[in-house]
């Protein structure tokens, strides 16, 4: 690793990093997928009666240890009607310090990866850069949230804007940096 990958994955990182500000606190696109209900406070209630640890769950389920007999026959009385996917947490915590740090060391990582991969491609630009991140974004973007959208049927679009923007952005910086250098 050298000079070169370390500015370019601090700046890609920093772009990735903003554009995720953008995205969630700025504009918040991803209001959609975040609803309100003037019951949340009963609902909160209620899943505080019935669950005790923290986690996912997926409404209706059956028990871990269930034979297929239980889960078809589940699947079946299930048709028609609701269904819920609930990420329940015993506490709120305020502090967004920790989160923000492990973020956009992430962000870096990703890029400086992102970094790695460009050093193996003979000649690279900003046109290049752009283009090769786009298509990262997209395989990104298929097989993880548009493959849950499948499932799970929340709007995606947020997330594909996520996969798209900002790794676009960071590919055309990195596309001028790997040719300036």
């Amino acid at each position: 690793m050298n000079k070169h990958w370390i500015i370019g994955s601090l700046v890609g990182g920093l772009i990735v990093f903003l554009w995720q500000f953008i995205s969630w606190a700025a504009v918040n696109f991803h209001s959609v997928n975040q609803q309100y209900t003037p019951n949340q406070e009963a609902i909160l209630e209620c899943l505080k009666t019935n669950i005790t640890e923290d986690g996912s769950y997926f409404m209706p389920n059956v028990a871990p240890n269930a034979s297929s007999e239980d889960h078809q026959k589940l699947m079946e009385s299930s048709v028609g009607k609701p269904w819920a996917v609930v990420s329940y947490h015993k506490e709120m915590n305020g502090g967004m310090g920790m989160n923000m740090l492990r973020g956009f060391t992430a962000d870096i990582v990703a890029v400086l990866l992102l970094c790695w991969l460009f050093s193996m491609i003979p000649s690279i630009d900003i046109k290049k850069g752009a283009f090769i991140c786009v298509v990262i974004g997209l395989i990104g973007y298929l097989t993880t949230e548009y493959s849950l959208t499948i499932w799970f049927k929340h709007n995606s679009w947020p997330d594909l804007l996520d996969a798209i923007v900002p790794w676009t952005l960071c590919g055309a910086w990195l596309g001028y940096w790997f040719d300036r250098n």
